[in-house]
């Protein structure tokens, strides 16, 4: 894999095209292939673009590249450093996964202040790319499973309100964890590169259970404890932040305390009109008409715009009312924190929002929706575990008929034979 063998065009060529197999995609422009140039050298470009997109041993790497392990595990642990690949210990055994775009290596670029890249001309790249350009933010965000969802402030609602599930709870997840880590809020950093960031809070991004080990090991976050997580989570609510958690129901990985003007995913929202690039919570705001004096504190407050103050009548008596535009919405609570006339509650929405149950489930519906099934999950579709075939076949059954067509068609007969294989076995034949 030496620099003479590379012809660094086609390499960066080929590891955007292996990127965009990602579920949140990697569309092709040449902004992309300039920050690909550098963040990745020609070297890791090669490398990168070999690697699946899915988890994988380092061993079973080195066997498939025909290269030295020992030279292997060098490389990952750079790139990692570099926050390119995410590198993982489990059960003594050492796997490695090419790092997305997001939540990958653009989070992992900023998280951390760093002398060893161009920052600011990496933070310009990447507003191009991801905010004046619109193909990546519809790659993200297309489908209707993201990958983080708004969490509601427990305090906005009514203490003798029991339908509250634990999953729906910052403080659940937060104290349920069994690790934690923080590092810098990438969005807000990137903005402080780019001039423009708020007065927010930096050390503000939670990272926690598996994914907290392999970012301090990287260098990337710093481990706390959970009392310190806890006391992140407060102040970041005093300033007005809204926390979007990994749209997971068990073992969420991160929690972001986000604001409208930096968060990229509430970016999303408010520059391309895409309103469902974050899940709403299981709750929705509601005005009390009789107490809002229509000051407009709940709409500056706001991350998504989604309050108007209205005027309403010939301007004698009262005449201003807040008024929420439920399509936007977050369900967030941090209007409910802003209102000094108790004039705002979270009320239950009509049908509960679906949240998949673990990474796993949260990956294979998005990449349903996105007929990608195929690279994410199936690097080798023949080595798939009973038990993981079974739960992506029951993912499948509850898909529309088209999205599980879309996301077989691309594994053709090798996964057909698995499905046989695994059936002939439990009937005994």
């Amino acid at each position: 894999m030496g620099h003479h063998n590379i012809n660094p065009d086609r390499e960066y060529k080929l590891l955007q095209r292996n990127l965009d197999k990602n579920v949140t995609g990697a569309p092709y422009s040449p902004t992309f292939l300039k920050i690909l140039k550098l963040l990745f050298s020609p070297e890791e470009a090669n490398l990168a673009r070999q690697m699946p997109v899915s988890v994988t041993s380092v061993k079973s790497l080195a066997r498939k590249l025909n290269v030295p392990l020992e030279k292997l595990q060098d490389q990952v642990t750079v790139m990692a450093e570099k926050g390119l690949v995410i590198d993982i210990d489990m059960k003594g055994k050492r796997f490695v996964m090419l790092a997305p775009v997001v939540i990958g290596f653009f989070e992992y670029t900023f998280m951390r202040t760093r002398d060893d890249a161009p920052m600011k001309e990496l933070a310009e790249l990447f507003e191009t790319y991801m905010k004046h350009e619109d193909k990546f933010a519809h790659a993200v965000f297309q489908g209707n499973t993201q990958i983080g969802r708004s969490m509601v402030r427990e305090e906005a609602l009514d203490e003798n309100y029991t339908e509250i599930l634990d999953y729906e709870k910052a403080s659940h997840i937060i104290d349920t964890a069994t690790d934690w880590a923080v590092s810098l809020c990438a969005c807000r950093h990137h903005h402080t590169h780019l001039g423009d960031a708020c007065e927010a809070d930096l050390r503000t991004c939670l990272t926690m259970n598996i994914g907290a080990d392999p970012m301090v090991k990287a260098g990337i976050a710093e481990r706390i404890t959970k009392a310190e997580a806890f006391s992140i989570l407060d102040k970041c609510k005093e300033q007005g932040l809204a926390q979007t958690a990994d749209n997971v129901k068990a073992n969420a990985t991160y929690m972001c305390n986000c604001c409208g003007c930096c968060c990229g995913m509430m970016q999303a929202i408010k520059t391309h009109n895409i309103n469902n690039a974050i899940v709403s919570s299981n709750y929705i705001m509601s005005i009390d008409l009789d107490s809002c004096k229509g000051c407009g504190k709940c709409a500056k407050a706001c991350p998504v715009d989604a309050i108007e103050v209205k005027k309403i009548g010939d301007g004698k008596g009262k005449n201003r009312w807040a008024e929420v535009n439920e399509d936007l919405c977050l369900g967030c609570g941090v209007c409910y924190s802003s209102c000094k006339h108790d004039s705002i509650s979270m009320k239950p929405r009509e049908k509960r929002v679906y949240t998949p149950d673990s990474v796993f489930d949260k990956t294979v519906v998005m990449a349903i929706e996105r007929g990608k099934l195929a690279p994410l999950i199936f690097s080798d579709p023949t080595k798939l575990s009973h038990r993981a075939l079974g739960r992506v076949i029951q993912l499948l059954e509850k898909s529309p008929p088209y999205k599980a067509a879309m996301a077989i068609e691309p594994l053709k007969s090798t996964f057909l034979r698995k499905v046989v294989s695994v059936a002939k076995k439990q009937a005994g034949f």
